[in-house]
């Protein structure tokens, strides 16, 4: 019976080790005063489909490109969320990931958690927004990741030198913002 539960120990053991191995490794923190979002979200206005335009780069995003994110309602109000990018390289692989996110300001519904791997939640606040929600700026409050996302794969110069001049404005260190290739 001892003998049971020393194996049963282990193999929990491997399993909760092996799952931290496969949490994402922050990057440099690139703004040390993260503000708090600028608007208020219409979460139903916010679904649909986004291309990633800038990002800081992540260990669970590392050399991707053609980087989309695809936000759905679920019928317990949840947010249904799928990341797909490209490796890079010749053959060029195709990755998804399929989350869940629920908001967690009520008042705003601009702050959200979203979780890629069961249990572990991660920050997802969209920091600022198109009126039009034809862009978006998303970061969280450690100031180690952000994303810039627009609606249209292909956004024209003026809309991309306003959204560098306004990740900029929010404190973000552009040396670290990696451009995506679309």
């Amino acid at each position: 019976m001892r003998k049971k539960h020393l194996i049963f120990g282990v193999l929990a053991s491997s399993v909760f080790l092996g799952g931290c191995a496969a949490i994402p490794k922050p990057g440099p923190v690139g703004n040390r005063a993260v503000p708090q979002p600028a608007k208020s979200v219409d979460v139903p206005r916010y679904m649909g489909l986004w291309y990633e335009q800038f990002r800081y780069e992540a260990s669970f995003e590392k050399d991707m490109e053609e980087v989309t994110a695809r936000y759905s309602l679920n019928p317990d109000g949840t947010v249904k969320v799928v990341n797909r990018g490209k490796t890079a390289g010749g053959a060029g692989n195709w990755k998804q990931s399929t989350g869940k996110a629920k908001v967690v300001d009520g008042e705003s519904s601009a702050k959200l958690k979203v979780s890629f791997f069961g249990p572990f939640y991660g920050n997802y606040w969209v920091l600022d927004h198109g009126d039009h929600y034809e862009w978006s700026i998303v970061g969280e409050p450690s100031g180690r990741y952000l994303w810039v996302l627009t609606r249209e794969k292909h956004p024209g110069a003026d809309l991309m030198a306003a959204l560098q001049a306004r990740v900029k404005a929010l404190g973000y260190d552009w040396s670290l913002v990696r451009t995506t290739r679309q």
